[in-house]
């Protein structure tokens, strides 16, 4: 009998976390779930658990290291050695630089780069004595392209690809047979546009082609068979880092144009609203956001990444016949 996999993923209540915990439950998974909403968290468990899995429920700020590491300790007691750790967990600030005060870009910084820092570190220490396992890093087309309005996020995805270059270049040298991937996403239809902190006029939106999470959950637990280094998924995720790359210049200039309403709905935002920048927001709020009419459930660009050799195979072997019939 195939033991089960162990797998640890963190911002785990809700969200993309919540379509990553169900994509691995289906596929036969013991998940511990990492946040800070108890009531998601224990939402999360039951569908771990309806799926034949265990899981284990940890409420916790991946900003505290401590906690993380008491955590790793406990699952491996409690469930067996880790196989696979996703660093899922974010936070975010919707305002213009000059609004964003210095405590919020120390909070998301803490969040959303230190948290995925600090469950590296618990993982590593564990998976590097038995020389296996996965770590896999949550990223964004924004870890490569900033974009208006998102400063604080932004920052923190492109201090995780810095981070996770030199971790990729020191398992290599070490010869470590630790896997890592970082899966590069594009907009997705969560529940954190409404749960960030907004200082906009109205609601925050993603920005371009929206996908349902569950695209995203799968790409992820992809990249945990698939050994590759890094993952982009969709077609703006692609569009934006290599245009980047090419002609930043332009991405400025479309941004400065696009940026602000791109982000915005045209409902005004509600000045009371509550936001999950220090506390978690009460209730079982689910995987799916308000965009969901909107959103791809399918991306094009990840199926022909996924199958690109047998599509390559194919298409030299269409060009090698159109060659022979025009002999």
């Amino acid at each position: 009998m195939n033991k089960r996999k162990v797998v640890v993923v963190t911002g785990a209540s809700a969200g993309l976390g919540r379509a990553i915990v169900r994509e691995f439950a289906k596929d036969g998974a013991d998940v511990a779930l990492l946040a800070r909403g108890i009531e998601g968290l224990e939402g999360a468990k039951r569908e771990v658990e309806a799926c034949g899995g265990r899981a284990l429920v940890f409420p916790l700020d991946v900003a505290d290291a401590d906690a993380i590491e008491n955590a790793a300790a406990k699952i491996e007691e409690e469930l067996g050695p880790i196989d696979i750790w996703v660093n899922n967990a974010m936070n975010s600030v919707f305002a213009p630089i000059h609004e964003v005060k210095p405590e919020e870009y120390k909070r998301v910084t803490e969040v959303t780069y230190l948290g995925q820092v600090y469950g590296a570190l618990a993982a590593l220490k564990r998976m590097r004595p038995r020389n296996e396992g996965c770590i896999i890093f949550v990223g964004s087309a924004l870890a490569y392209r900033g974009i208006p309005l998102q400063s604080a996020y932004c920052a923190s995805k492109h201090a995780i690809q810095g981070f996770y270059d030199s971790l990729k270049a020191e398992l290599m040298h070490d010869k470590s047979k630790i896997r890592t991937c970082m899966v590069q996403l594009p907009a997705m239809n969560t529940t954190q546009f409404g749960f960030v902190r907004s200082k906009l006029p109205n609601k925050p939106k993603p920005m371009g082609t929206i996908f349902q999470p569950e695209v995203a959950a799968k790409a992820i637990l992809y990249a945990c068979e698939s050994g590759r280094r890094e993952i982009y998924l969709g077609w703006p995720t692609l569009e934006a880092i290599v245009g980047d790359k090419i002609a930043p210049w332009a991405g400025d200039k479309v941004l400065a144009m696009s940026g602000y309403e791109g982000q915005m709905t045209d409902e005004p935002a509600d000045p009371n609203r509550k936001d999950n920048l220090w506390e978690p927001l009460p209730g079982d709020h689910g995987a799916h956001g308000p965009f969901t009419e909107e959103s791809w459930s399918f991306s094009p660009q990840f199926w022909m990444s996924k199958n690109r050799a047998p599509i390559a195979a194919f298409a030299l072997a269409f060009i090698a016949g159109s060659w022979l019939a025009r002999k």
